[in-house]
């Protein structure tokens, strides 16, 4: 991910179902393809999932460290701090039914559409700026550009070549990147088609893993990944349970296999996916609450893939920093009271991880305050 985030180009609902907006073009495109569903925001009820987030800010603003940085703004920073955790369903109060849930803060709004669009453009392996940027998501043009190309010794690169970044890592770990237009079909390992395989077939295994940190590649990247590693985990609520100390309680057998067409928890076999991310730098004010809707939606995605119900997104930080210039912004954010996160439809029958498209995801019920503008540190 680039070192920080412009979300002042927001998502604008309308009262019926409409598209996002991209801040420099909302006035010019009137459509788009993500739909929403907007409501009259409602007072503010508070959300304790939101205030994990909030806190730490807090906490970095009050005691974090002053340190230099690579982009020459300077940061106040916190290590390892407390994970933050997220729950990506809730149940339906008169049904009972599975309702899908995604992160999106909502004391700030989050340019939405981009997050979905990198998402999907990191899952198609692409390393060009250019694809999104034509789709008016311009987050990756700063460390696509000439100049800062030039500035990276990548003079020989057309513009707009990031090099083996995330999405080349996730579908073609340990291939020799050429350039973004180089067929890479069936060269290096997919990890991603790899943890749908093995969540699949073997939910158990505690090696499903995507990595984006290529230590080999690293030098050809413009920036190296911010957030860099997932782990995923099944897990069976209603499976039996050890409620017993005694060294002699008889081991439960494991439940059977979660089916891959199941699409509810109401089959007692069907498992909840668990994500856990590690972000080595972790960028508060913009980058950071855009990482966690992108991997909450990942999940979703693998989930709706795997016959799984959405179980629930940990992120755990590094160097969890504020930059200097985000300070007032984020003192503002703080004084607001965080309302639900939004419920999202996900439209794609599941059949595959690849071929997904924006107007797959659905997003009710997003009512955020309005958008705090911050500067992207490049």
């Amino acid at each position: 991910m680039p070192a920080a985030r412009d979300d002042t180009a927001a998502v604008e609902p309308a009262p019926a179902p409409v598209a996002a907006k991209n801040g420099s073009e909302a006035q010019a495109q009137t459509q788009s393809q993500t739909q929403t569903q907007q409501t009259e925001a409602p007072p503010a009820e508070g959300n304790k999932e939101e205030d994990q987030y909030l806190d730490l800010v807090r906490e970095i603003l009050e005691t974090g460290e002053h340190r230099p940085d690579r982009t020459g703004t300077g940061t106040y920073s916190v290590f390892a701090p407390r994970p933050l955790k997220f729950a990506l369903h809730r149940r339906d109060e008169a049904s009972g039914d599975v309702v899908p849930v995604l992160p999106l803060l909502t004391t700030k709004r989050v340019f939405t559409r981009a997050v979905i669009e990198e998402l999907l453009w990191f899952v198609r392996g692409e390393t060009t700026s250019t694809t999104l940027a034509a789709k008016g998501v311009k987050i990756w043009d700063g460390n696509g550009s000439r100049a800062f190309l030039d500035q990276m010794g990548f003079t020989d690169r057309e513009d707009g070549d990031l090099g083996p970044v995330y999405g080349f890592q996730w579908r073609h770990f340990g291939a020799a990147y050429q350039d973004p237009h180089t067929d890479y079909a069936g060269q290096g390992v997919d990890q991603l088609a790899e943890v749908v395989r093995k969540l699949k077939e073997t939910p158990f295994d505690r090696r499903i893993l995507l990595s984006a940190w290529n230590p080999r590649d690293l030098p050809q990247m413009v920036l190296p990944p911010c957030h860099m590693f997932a782990q995923f985990y099944v897990s069976y609520p209603d499976a039996p349970r050890r409620r017993s100390t005694s060294t002699t309680a008889a081991a439960h057998p494991p439940p059977p296999l979660a089916p891959s067409t199941a699409s509810t928890a109401s089959t007692p076999s069907v498992g909840h996916l668990h994500c856990q991310l590690y972000q080595r730098s972790c960028d508060m004010g913009l980058g950071v609450p855009f990482n966690i809707a992108s991997y909450a939606l990942l999940t979703h995605m693998l989930a709706r893939v795997c016959g799984l119900v959405p179980g629930s997104l940990t992120h755990v930080m590094g160097d969890a920093h504020v930059y200097v210039d985000h300070v007032d912004a984020l003192e503002t954010q703080l004084a607001r009271v965080p309302r639900a996160f939004p419920t999202l439809t996900i439209r794609n029958d599941g059949s595959s991880i690849d071929g997904w498209q924006l107007e797959d995801f659905v997003i009710e019920g997003y009512n955020p305050y309005k958008a705090i503008a911050m500067k992207m540190s490049v």
